[in-house]
């Protein structure tokens, strides 16, 4: 046998013991499927490693030992096999996130296994899977208090928001306040704040009537994008009569502004346009003539300090 052949039946063998470490018992795995309101049609199973055999090529005839050449004959696979696990977990994840989402107290992983019907699997797939979970940066995992060394099923999990502690107005007034307190007066996103409070919509709405929110909002929708803090006591009512007398004032053009304040002996804030107009034009700068470009070539610049000049003499 040579060295090619030793190196691959050593390949050939680690994928088989490794696949059957990675078993269930009968030889197949499935690909966590996302949980659905019906019963799922199990997906079809494929066959491990150690128990695939090779498929002799039609229209070959065996050579030397016959038995021994095809044994030797290296095995194509069309994809690779199914491991079962970590199959969809990214989805899996995404719907555990949005169920721990909805949930306000926390939830164990039974009750987590159990939504995302993965509870009938084999163990070492659902500790892969809670191993997983508890990395992610939107779940919360709280050990069990009782318990001196943890396991994968102790414990319980809760969603993780942006924004965390933040659940109605008062939370939310707080949470202001207290980045006011720290020089920090940038607006919070609408959207940090749906992740952990998705009902806000109506709250902004009411702290903004109420001159508690300085609200910005989409032009499209008008639905809120960002909020900061706003004082109700710098609020102050103007009187309708004082509105409607400003509204029938009649300003005139911008350009008879300027001299009806200087004739009323006032000065305008700004300056007087027409005049503004007439100084930059002004000062509008004059177009440069385009140098002529010199029809001779100039040769040896470098040591006309040495050489004598001869161009006035003419032939």
């Amino acid at each position: 046998m040579s060295n090619f052949d030793r190196q691959q039946a050593s390949f050939l063998s680690s994928m088989s013991a490794a696949a059957s470490k990675l078993g269930s018992g009968a030889g197949t795995k499935r690909s966590l499927a996302p949980p659905s309101p019906s019963p799922s049609v199990g997906s079809t199973t494929s066959a491990a490693a150690g128990n695939a055999t090779p498929r002799r090529d039609r229209g070959s005839t065996p050579s030397g030992s016959g038995s021994a050449s095809n044994a030797n004959k290296p095995i194509v696979y069309s994809q690779p096999a199914l491991t079962g696990t970590g199959d969809n977990i990214i989805s899996q994840m995404a719907y555990a996130v949005q169920w721990l989402r909805g949930k306000d107290g926390p939830q164990t992983c039974a009750d987590i296994l159990g939504y995302l019907s993965l509870n009938n699997r084999p163990e070492r797939e659902q500790e892969y899977f809670v191993e997983k979970m508890r990395l992610h940066p939107k779940i919360q995992w709280i050990p069990d208090p009782n318990l001196s060394e943890q396991t994968w099923r102790s414990g319980t999990y809760m969603h993780r928001p942006t924004i965390p502690g933040v659940k109605d107005k008062k939370t939310l007034l707080e949470h202001l306040k207290a980045k006011a307190e720290k020089a920090d007066m940038s607006g919070v996103s609408v959207k940090d704040l749906k992740d952990g409070w998705p009902e806000c919509d109506a709250a902004i709405t009411e702290l903004e009537k109420e001159h508690h929110l300085l609200v910005v909002r989409a032009k499209k929708d008008g639905a809120a994008r960002t909020v900061w803090l706003d004082d109700p006591d710098l609020f102050h009512e103007v009187d309708p009569d004082l509105k409607n007398a400003f509204t029938r004032v009649e300003l005139g053009p911008p350009e008879s502004m300027v001299a009806r304040l200087l004739a009323a002996q006032l000065k305008p804030a700004s300056d007087d346009p027409m005049v503004k107009a007439a100084q930059q034009a002004s000062n509008k700068p004059l177009k440069k003539k385009k140098a002529q470009r010199r029809t001779g070539k100039a040769t040896n610049v470098h040591m006309q300090g040495l050489l004598k000049d001869y161009s006035h003499t003419k032939y």
